[in-house]
């Protein structure tokens, strides 16, 4: 709550926390995910310390959006599941805060992404080209991608988690907010 970096404008113009505050939160999250930055860098130079105005530069339908994904994942990712996770950051990332999705719509929306770049990865109609036995290297490949594959699955299927997570705790907040101001 309040944390440099992750504090959604609403809350430091008038104070008050809502769930839309932790929306904006989830979207600056999201980001560090994608790209595997921290939200504040100050090591790094000054046009990228922080996340949020870096980012900026590469819009997720630009050509050089790829620039900003995690190098990490060694470009064994979906381009478009990235594009759409920072779609989805922007959404979470509005100035404001009616203008942001409710967490349940940003768990069900990462869900679809998911859903989405399993297709995309394993489509139902196509048949698997069967691996010949003989060639080692084919079939060391294929186990690189999937091993890769399966890393951004589980990024993602943790965002899901941790977006209800984020949506448990608001609720929570929210009625403690309530109760407070009935008993006042």
């Amino acid at each position: 709550m309040g944390t440099y970096g992750y504090a959604a404008p609403d809350y430091i113009e008038t104070g008050h926390l809502t769930a839309k505050s932790d929306v904006w939160s989830f979207g600056v999250v999201l980001y560090e995910i994608l790209t595997g930055r921290r939200s504040m860098e100050r090591n790094r130079p000054k046009t990228e310390k922080k996340l949020l105005e870096w980012v900026k530069q590469y819009p997720p339908d630009s050509k050089r959006f790829d620039m900003i994904v995690d190098p990490r994942l060694q470009g064994e990712y979906s381009i478009k599941g990235a594009r759409k996770i920072a779609k989805l950051a922007q959404h979470c990332l509005r100035k404001s805060a009616k203008d942001r999705p409710s967490m349940s719509q940003v768990v069900e929306r990462l869900k679809q992404i998911i859903q989405d770049s399993d297709e995309e990865q394993h489509p139902a109609d196509d048949k698997s080209i069967e691996v010949s036995e003989n060639d080692p290297v084919e079939a060391e490949e294929e186990a690189n991608q999937s091993g890769s594959t399966e890393l951004w699955k589980k990024r993602m299927e943790h965002l899901a988690k941790l977006g209800e997570s984020v949506e448990s705790a608001s609720r929570r907040r929210f009625m403690i907010l309530q109760r407070a101001n009935v008993s006042s």
